[in-house]
């Protein structure tokens, strides 16, 4: 049996916890063909993001996917973002909170013949 990421737990936690204290939730997101963002606001393949519930209608961080409606520019956008694409998140106040390692799925090697075992190979 796989156990589940952390992850969508401790963006659900830490997203309370901004909440609670008054304070601005902000995620940075690596962008890329799963995310569903306003591609006129991405910078060097990323986008940050207030998720506070002031600037946000309908969210919801699951264990996949992290989602909500929001304006931009007085424009309403349906935002859909992978666990995996988050980067970070973190008070906009004073900065505390988490930052994630990007999360890739690995790329098969054609030489692969039996999945997860170790393989090595001389480098001249």
């Amino acid at each position: 049996m796989d156990i589940p990421s952390t992850k969508p737990y401790l963006l659900r936690a830490i997203h309370e916890w901004c909440s609670d204290n008054g304070m601005t939730p902000y995620i940075t997101v690596a962008v890329d063909a799963g995310v569903r963002v306003p591609p006129e606001f991405v910078r060097d393949r990323q986008i940050t993001l207030n998720i506070g519930y002031d600037a946000t209608g309908h969210l919801r961080i699951d264990n996949e996917t992290l989602s909500f409606s929001a304006r931009f520019n007085g424009v309403a956008r349906e935002i859909l973002i992978p666990i995996g694409n988050v980067l970070a998140i973190y008070a906009k106040e004073n900065g505390m909170g988490m930052g994630f390692e990007p999360e890739k799925p690995p790329a098969p090697s054609p030489n692969d013949t039996e999945p997860g075992r170790p393989q090595l190979r001389r480098v001249k």
